[in-house]
Order: structure tokens, then C-alpha cells, then sequence
């Protein structure tokens, strides 16, 4: 990397991270780096929304009133990545994609970041990292023979399969019913007798989609193990019934990078996720969080694209207090 000492430095090419560069690069905030560790930006949109998906300004009922430089309408998959591509298409903002974010420390006024590419200085730092690449599994063994029926998204799914989904969540919830719109035959099933993480557009749907024996939901009950039964998952509940899948499919949330964040300063509450506050910056100094990894559960494009404006509005507000503390200091 070069000597340059950027003024932002965003971690994680999500909406999160966009929105905070479009921010910065809006309000001539200065030097810009995102970097990514995969090839591209929107890792989570490419691989996680299938193709043609529709994607929403006000996802699943969550009305968000867009408060920065950054227009965004519904869409599609498609329509939403060329448009991110062209946001992202300035000379203003740098970019490192395929690069990794080992740890990041302070040093002095400045935050040094320990890269897979070399070392980089900046004034303030965005970690916009996302969860779902890093899904939760369960905590029993999933046989080798199987683990080709056995998925964390919906790469591999087709329609006319029998499908089982584990989780509780809002997108076990929209796995369920938009795989159930593909013609195949879903099982949801949840460990809880209520679901407490829906958001009220995704429990409707639930239901409703329950009611009329489109899909089935199996509640208050959780799975002992998975084995092989003739090229079948066979699936083994703690209610002493077995039965026999295609696929199955679980959606049982990400993870949280806790070292990551530690490694960086940032503290966690009980529940591994970051501390901010208000305007999105952390128990570190001029460490932020935006995107992903800053929601309790799911969340809007539109509202990680609000992170990026109240980041970078908080970053010049502390600007404009630096100074004003230097020009009175000079006139003393």
C-alpha cells in the first residue's frame, strides 16, 4: 500500500460501506479507501438473492425515509448491483477488493490497519462487515454423504423437492415461503412455540401461507440429528418422530466476528454485538460500525445506507469541533 493517510477508511463493500463512501465522497470529505475481501462489492446480495429477486427500498415493511446523498428505489438483484456499480464509479473513492482485514490498532491520532495487502493510516475507520457469511451451524454432525442436500442459502434449490427449513427468523421465514412458491413441499421448523424475531410482514406471511397448507409449521420442537437413509435426509426430532427430506436448509443466523471486533478495540455486549452509539461509533475512537453487522436481527438496504450518512455527518461534525478548539487555541 502507499505512505497516503486516508481520511475513511470502510471495511466491507455492503450497502453499509457504499453508503458511507457515497457520504464521504459527497460531503468532499477527503481522502476514501473500501476495502473488500472478496472480488466485488455487495458479497451478500451476489451470493445470498437469487436471481431476480425482487429487492425492496422498504424491505418487508420497514418504511425508511432516506436521509443522505444516496437514492435508492425497489428493484431487482440485478438492478440494484448496476446501480451500486454505478455509484461506486468515481475516481474519488479508492478500492482494495480481495483483500483481508487481519486487525486494526491505534496509534496515536491515527488508526493503523493490518492488512493482507500491507499496512494502511487513516483518521477513521468503517467496519461494514456482513454475518451471513459466516452462518451458524448446529451443533450436531452433519454426515459427509449428505452435506450436498444440506445448505445455508438457496444456491442448490430447485422446485418439486420436499424442504425442510431450521430457524425462527426472518430469513428462515422468507426461505420458507418463497421456496414453497417454487412448488416444492416446506416444513419450517422452530425450536420455540412462538416465533420472536419476525418482523409483523413476515409473520402474516407465515401464517397465511400456513393457513392455506401451503407450507407447514412445526413449532416447540428441535432437531436430535441427521443421517443418510437411501439418499435421503432423514431427520430425527427430539419428539421421537423421524422423517424423510430432499433438503434441508437452515437459516439460523450469522455470526458475529467477536475477534475481529475485539482485535480492533470495539467492546461487545452479552449478546456479541458491537456497542455504539447514536451516530454509529463504537467503544473505540473513531471506530463506526454500518451494514450488517450493526443490526439486532434483519435489516433494511435503506437504513445501512442511513448508517453511512449519520457516520460521516458525526465525522465532520468532530471536525468542525477540532478546529473550532484550534482557533481558539491560536488566539490565546
Amino acid at each position: 500500500m502507499t505512505n497516503k493517510i486516508y481520511d475513511i477508511v470502510i471495511i466491507g463493500g455492503g450497502p453499509g460501506g457504499i453508503g458511507t463512501a457515497i457520504e464521504a465522497s459527497a460531503h468532499k470529505v477527503g481522502e476514501i479507501l473500501l476495502i473488500e475481501k472478496t472480488d466485488n462489492h455487495s458479497n451478500t446480495i451476489r451470493k445470498f438473492y437469487k436471481d431476480n429477486k425482487r429487492v425492496d427500498k422498504d424491505y418487508k415493511g420497514q418504511v425508511t425515509t432516506l436521509q443522505g446523498n444516496v437514492e435508492f428505489y425497489d428493484g431487482t438483484k440485478e438492478t440494484t448491483l448496476d446501480y451500486f456499480d454505478d455509484l461506486l464509479d468515481s475516481d474519488k473513492i479508492d478500492s482494495s477488493f480481495n483483500t483481508e482485514v487481519e486487525k486494526m490498532v491505534r496509534a496515536g491520532d491515527l488508526l493503523e490497519i493490518h492488512t493482507s495487502a500491507g499496512l494502511i493510516k487513516s483518521r477513521n475507520a468503517v467496519i461494514s462487515i456482513g454475518k451471513m457469511g459466516k452462518p451458524n451451524k448446529p451443533a450436531y454432525k452433519i454426515p459427509p454423504s449428505i452435506k450436498a442436500q444440506v445448505n445455508f442459502n438457496l444456491d442448490k434449490c430447485s422446485s418439486n423437492e420436499k424442504i425442510l427449513v431450521v430457524g425462527g427468523g426472518n430469513s428462515a421465514a422468507e426461505y420458507a415461503y418463497d421456496l414453497a412458491d417454487q412448488n416444492n413441499n416446506v416444513t419450517m421448523v422452530y425450536r420455540k412455540a412462538t416465533f420472536s424475531r419476525l418482523n409483523e410482514t413476515n409473520e402474516d406471511m407465515l401464517n397465511k401461507y400456513h393457513g392455506e397448507e401451503r407450507l407447514r409449521l412445526r413449532m416447540n420442537t428441535d432437531i436430535e440429528s441427521l443421517e443418510n437413509d437411501g439418499g435421503k435426509v432423514k431427520v430425527n426430532y427430539n419428539d421421537g418422530f423421524s422423517v424423510l427430506y430432499d433438503r434441508v436448509i437452515y437459516a439460523i443466523g450469522g455470526t458475529t466476528p467477536v475477534d475481529f471486533l475485539k482485535s480492533c478495540g470495539v467492546d461487545v455486549n452479552e449478546n456479541n454485538q458491537p456497542i455504539f452509539d447514536e451516530h454509529q461509533e463504537t467503544s473505540a475512537k473513531c471506530v463506526y460500525v454500518a451494514g450488517d453487522i450493526a443490526f439486532k436481527s434483519g435489516g433494511s438496504i435503506a437504513i445501512a445506507l442511513n448508517h453511512g450518512y449519520h457516520i460521516v455527518n458525526n465525522i465532520i461534525r468532530k471536525r468542525g469541533q477540532i478546529f473550532s478548539h484550534t482557533e481558539k487555541t491560536a488566539s490565546l
